[in-house]
């Protein structure tokens, strides 16, 4: 009997960069990662679905290793079950290493939604396109920002496309219908078909190679959720225009070979999310405020990760002394962190054999 190995491997992401919210975001060289072996010869058949799941990683202690309750192994299931394949083949073993942080703004559900989708194609052989398998994702993660960037890697926007009131409606079943929940959620309501073609819109942009990411990672995890919560249900003319005329200008300044820092660090300003979220992240509006060009010579720009509460710096030098500033004045708000220091991963997910 043949026994098939492979590793899946999925970049970290950032999403919301500076005014694009909900557009933006960049892939990081983080890797979550799965090492997948296929032996037939060991029988499987006693774990759920077949697969035999190990994971080792941030908060270890917290991850299911069911695999219709980890949510890597759930994403394979769906677009296994949306191609006529019920479970993994007798044999799997499916190792799970992460290193990205969960619930604090640098893509964690991204990088595992996306390596599940990833993980399922290649179980199941389909040959899928990035783009088609972006359509499965967006099934579970309904907003593209952090998707797209693990999946394509590098600088992407994203928008999501108008459908068909039939294409739209299939978009928005219900994801425990989709990702469902074992005992609660009826058989008969399990979504066993491929998602419509084409459900967002994706661009690759250039990235000055001078710049890198420094990510300040506080000790605590924000909840995307409860980031979304305190968000207004509609803004002012002056704050959507303030977002839209630095988003067209940061676009194209992180794309030229020497940066311009100052014009970045105003680019990259933003009243839709960070505002609003400030009271969840002791600390925030100072270190918004505070570290900036001039008292950083090498800082480009300054922002939220994601929903936070990770904070990242884009910069072509003194990253030490950013990332020291940065943690110096959340220590003072009684929050503890680590950085990293990342490149963009410019493959997005990819797979070795």
């Amino acid at each position: 009997m043949t026994v098939r190995s492979f590793e899946v491997k999925v970049p970290a992401s950032s999403a919301n960069i500076g005014p694009g919210f909900d557009v933006l975001g960049v892939g990081l060289q983080l890797y979550l990662q799965l090492k997948v072996t296929i032996d037939p010869s060991k029988d499987t058949s006693v774990y759920p679905h077949n697969v035999k799941l190990s994971y080792e990683g941030d908060l270890a202690h917290k991850v299911p290793l069911e695999a219709d309750k980890n949510l890597v192994t759930q994403t394979a299931l769906y677009i296994l079950r949306a191609n006529n394949i019920d479970a993994f083949p007798l044999g799997t073993h499916v190792h799970v290493i992460n290193p990205v942080p969960l619930g604090r703004g640098l893509g964690s559900s991204a990088s595992a939604i996306v390596g599940g989708i990833v993980l399922g194609n290649e179980i199941g052989e389909f040959k899928f396109s990035k783009n088609r398998l972006m359509d499965y994702c967006l099934m579970i993660e309904r907003h593209p920002d952090n998707i797209a960037a693990a999946m394509l890697g590098g600088f992407v926007g994203s928008y999501l496309n108008e459908l068909s009131p039939e294409d739209t409606a299939a978009k928005n079943t219900p994801l425990e219908y989709i990702l469902p929940v074992p005992g609660v959620t009826p058989v008969e309501k399990y979504v066993s078909t491929p998602p419509p073609y084409n459900i967002g819109e994706y661009l690759q942009y250039n990235w000055s190679h001078k710049i890198k990411c420094v990510t300040i990672i506080p000790n605590f995890e924000v909840s995307t959720d409860s980031s979304r919560a305190v968000l207004p249900e509609s803004y002012t003319r002056e704050d959507v225009v303030y977002n839209l005329q630095r988003l067209a200008i940061l676009t194209t300044a992180l794309t030229q070979e020497t940066p311009n820092n100052k014009l970045i660090y105003e680019a990259m300003k933003d009243r839709v999310h960070q505002p609003y979220r400030s009271g969840l992240i002791p600390g925030l509006q100072k270190v918004l405020a505070s570290v900036t060009p001039d008292t950083h010579p090498g800082l480009c720009g300054i922002c939220l990760s994601g929903a936070g509460p990770t904070i990242l710096c884009l910069a072509t030098g003194d990253f030490d002394s950013i990332a020291e500033t940065v943690i110096g004045i959340f220590n003072k708000a009684g929050v503890e962190c680590s950085w990293k220091l990342l490149d963009l991963a410019y493959d997005g997910a990819t797979v070795e054999q």
